[in-house]
């Protein structure tokens, strides 16, 4: 059901598009240098090196890393609830299916999809990429954007803590309860810019190439906690730890919604256009379709 109601959202895709188009040409003014904010879907175009008028977003049209296809990147393991059976293929999880969707926005068949494996760390550095366009839990931030150019956010996301039943971090009800806690978070994620800039506890954090290293550090009482976006809190303390607990949601920062988004080459044609894509999913609530499918859970204390 949920892919045949992808499609009412395509009689938006020219608007959005060519509303993207005009973002892109317009957001010429300085950005903050610091990698300290994230940044709304409507100005994540900026990078697009030139606007895409409706007719240009087209299979036939696009300029893709191979003709007629759309290549899809991103990590492996492909983490639930993102993805399911580590298959992104499928159509299953909540970034496969905001893949797939972008995907027929943009008038591709399942089968013009192609999937490609870069990891994480890899994605966000400068020059030539393999890809169209990766979906792999990327943060929208100003430092990023100097290196790669961004879609418009098709997740809002929460940072949360989570923890081994009865450690000294579990049943904690404030940030400032865990300011003795040594907490870690992968390398280069906002994850860990939550530990550093809002948590700011006395111990360093502690640094992981992958989000399985930094589970197998609290189940080796290596690390008191974790920090991670909520659903992949959900995951880990439901399939990954046998005594998983979420200790608590970290309050929003201010001004706008830290945000992922679609990564693309710096200064891509196709970033006007996978804009477009996901401004017409949000607007027709395909995106939230997805994420009541996927996402969906009873919620996590918010740490005061």
């Amino acid at each position: 059901m949920l892919k045949t109601s992808r499609r009412v959202a395509k009689r938006h895709l020219a608007v959005a598009t060519l509303t993207a188009a005009t973002i892109a040409l317009t957001a010429c003014a300085p950005t903050d240098e610091a990698d300290g904010g994230s940044d709304g879907g409507s100005d994540a175009t900026a990078g697009a090196s030139e606007s895409a008028a409706a007719g240009e977003c087209t299979p036939d049209s696009m300029e893709t890393v191979s003709d007629g296809t759309l290549t899809i990147a991103t990590d492996d393991p492909a983490y639930e609830p993102w993805f399911v059976d580590n298959d992104p293929t499928n159509d299953q999880g909540y970034e496969s299916a905001v893949a797939y969707a972008i995907a027929e926005q943009l008038g591709y068949t399942d089968e013009q999809v192609t999937w490609v494996t870069v990891p994480f760390n890899k994605v966000v550095q400068p020059g030539p990429k393999e890809f169209d366009l990766d979906l792999n839990q990327v943060s929208i931030t100003e430092a990023r954007r100097k290196a790669v150019d961004f879609s418009s956010g098709y997740y809002d996301v929460v940072q949360a803590v989570i923890t081994n039943s009865g450690s000294d971090i579990d049943g904690v009800t404030s940030v400032a309860d865990l300011a003795d806690a040594k907490l870690g978070a992968q390398v280069g994620t906002t994850s860990y810019t939550a530990i550093t800039d809002q948590i700011q506890p006395s111990q360093d954090p502690a640094v992981f190439d992958t989000n399985d290293q930094a589970v197998q550090a609290l189940k080796n009482g290596q690390i008191d906690g974790i920090v991670v976006d909520l659903p992949t809190a959900y995951f880990m303390t439901a399939v990954q730890l046998d005594d998983g607990v979420i200790v608590g949601q970290l309050p929003l920062p201010e001004g706008d919604p830290e945000q992922f988004g679609a990564v693309l080459a710096k200064d891509s044609p196709l970033t006007s256009c996978v804009s477009g894509a996901v401004d017409a999913l949000r607007e027709d609530g395909i995106l939230d379709q997805i994420n009541e499918e996927w996402l969906k859970q009873q919620g996590a204390p918010e740490l005061s």
